[in-house]
Formats: C-alpha cells, sequence, structure tokens
C-alpha cells in the first residue's frame, strides 16, 4: 500500500518537490553561471590584452617582419637543405606513429576495463581470488602508465632524449613514440571498452580460447578504428615534428631554429612553405588512406 490520499498530500506539503522541468532549469542556469565564472577568471588569469594585440605598433611591426620574409630563398643549396628536413620531418613523424601504435597496442588489453576486471575474457575463472586481484593490479599499472606516457608533452620528452642520445632525428622518434602512444593507448581503449559482447559470448559457447577470441571477435571490431585514430594522430604528429626540432631533434625544425637565430628572414620562407606542402600531403594522404579503411 503507498499510504491513503490525505497522507500522501500531507507529505507533499510538508516536503514539496520541484518539478522536474524546473529543477532542470534551475541547473542549468547554475551550469551557465559555473562557465561565465570560469571563463572572466581564466581571461584574468591569462592576462589578454586585447589593446596591445590590435595595437597600430604591433601591427606595423608585423608588416616589416613579413615584408623581411619575401622573396623566399630558392637558391640550390637552400632548397636542398629544405628537401632534406621534409624528408627527416616525414621520416620522424611516421617512425615514431608506429613505435607509438606498438606501444599502444602493447599495453591497450591491459588497460581495458570490460576485457580485465569486468571479466569478458575470463567468465569462467572466479569472481574472488589472486587471479583476479593480478588483473586489477596489471590494470591500474597499465593504466597509470598510458596517463604518465601523454601526459609529458612531447618537447620535454624530446628534451629528456636528446640528453640520452644526442641530436638528430632519433630523439625526436623517441619522444613522437612515448607520448603518441600514451594518446593512442587511451584512444584505443576506448574502442574496446565499446566493443560488442555477443560474439565474444558466442566463441567462449564454442570453447573457443582466448587468443582466438582476441582475433576473430574482438579485432575484427576494433580494427577499423584503430586504423583511423593512427592515421589521424600520423597527421598531427607531422606537425609536432616540425616543431620538435627547435630542441635539437633534427628535421625541419631545427633548420627554421637556425634561420630564425641567424635573421635568415628568407630561408624562414622558404623552410615554412615547405612545412605547408608536407603537412598538405600527409592530410591528404591520411584523409584518403581513411576513406579507404573506414
Amino acid at each position: 500500500m503507498n499510504g491513503s490520499p490525505l497522507q500522501n498530500k500531507g507529505a507533499s506539503i510538508l516536503w514539496p518537490a520541484r518539478p522536474a522541468p524546473e529543477r532542470a532549469k534551475f541547473w542549468s542556469y547554475v551550469f551557465i553561471g559555473i562557465v561565465l565564472v570560469l571563463i572572466g577568471w581564466s581571461y584574468h588569469g591569462s592576462e589578454i590584452q586585447l589593446s596591445q594585440l590590435f595595437s597600430k605598433d604591433g601591427a606595423g611591426q608585423l608588416l616589416v617582419y613579413l615584408k623581411e620574409l619575401f622573396p623566399p630563398d630558392v637558391s640550390p643549396a637552400v632548397l636542398r637543405e629544405a628537401m632534406k628536413g621534409s624528408i627527416e620531418t616525414f621520416a620522424i613523424s611516421f617512425m615514431g606513429t608506429l613505435m607509438a601504435v606498438v606501444i599502444a597496442l602493447s599495453v591497450v588489453f591491459f588497460s581495458s576495463r570490460n576485457l580485465i576486471c569486468s571479466g569478458l575474457l575470463y567468465e569462467m575463472e572466479p569472481k574472488r581470488g589472486w587471479k583476479r586481484s593480478v588483473r586489477i593490479v596489471s590494470y591500474l599499472a597499465a593504466k597509470g602508465l598510458l596517463n604518465f606516457m601523454r601526459t609529458i608533452p612531447e618537447m620535454v620528452w624530446a628534451l629528456v632524449f636528446v640528453f640520452l642520445v644526442g641530436l638528430g632525428p632519433f630523439p625526436g622518434v623517441l619522444a613522437l613514440g612515448v607520448h603518441t602512444g600514451g594518446v593512442l593507448g587511451k584512444l584505443f581503449g576506448e574502442v574496446l571498452e565499446d566493443v560488442d559482447p555477443q560474439p565474444i559470448e558466442s566463441l567462449q559457447a564454442t570453447g573457443a580460447n582466448r587468443l582466438q577470441i582476441l582475433f576473430y571477435a574482438i579485432l575484427p571490431q576494433v580494427m577499423p578504428q584503430f586504423i583511423s585514430y593512427t592515421l589521424y594522430r600520423w597527421e598531427v604528429n607531422i606537425r609536432v615534428a616540425a616543431v620538435l626540432g627547435f630542441v635539437g631533434a633534427g628535421g625541419l625544425g631545427q633548420r627554421i631554429y637556425i634561420a630564425i637565430s641567424l635573421f635568415l628572414q628568407n630561408q624562414l620562407l622558404t623552410l615554412i612553405l615547405a612545412i605547408y606542402i608536407l603537412v598538405t600531403i600527409v592530410d591528404y594522404l591520411s584523409a584518403y588512406l581513411r576513406r579507404r579503411v573506414i
């Protein structure tokens, strides 16, 4: 029994309930207020001064610098350096992304809650015991490792590896591989946590082992998105690889840093155009491959 109408009426008088639409409207106002406070606080904390950005003196200095960039230096020596730097940048981004995929795939299956902790692959094992404890520890360790790798920016990783292996493209590859490995591990893990459990359960019912379940039930579902995320990160790594040279990690970035330091503005414009051409080519190639895969 739910009580008499009189009792219900008395309860509603003592504890008036806010109507659902009115409650939702109230929390919407609260959310908007929080966002506005964050915008105002961030504007003040970042010391934004739009008057300086659009000042007459700033615009004049910018125009003077832009005039010094033109025309680009197209001498054979500079074009050879631009070509060599473009090849190095492409190689750094490609090998760094390949290394990141290897790192992500070696860790991500231990960092997926539904596969390790929730028991999609371990339905026949007891819900408690030392084996489950080992799985939970491996899950937490893999999750923490991926968080650590992607928390540290590529530039900091590049500085660390420059001290370890010296100047050149190799520290750039290591920096991109470690940081992007953490990013791809996060993205791959989210894809794995959304897999359809029905194919897994069907193979388990036939007596398939975990390796067969991985290759025939899990990978066919996630591989297209894995490839798509990898290609997208490769696009990002092309841009990042062009910047890592500022800390001695080779590629076009190192040559741009030298041109800026020696005030060689005409060579600087040539190198910037080389980055633009390289990034455009990789963007179109990545988009084409993603369409083919998906």
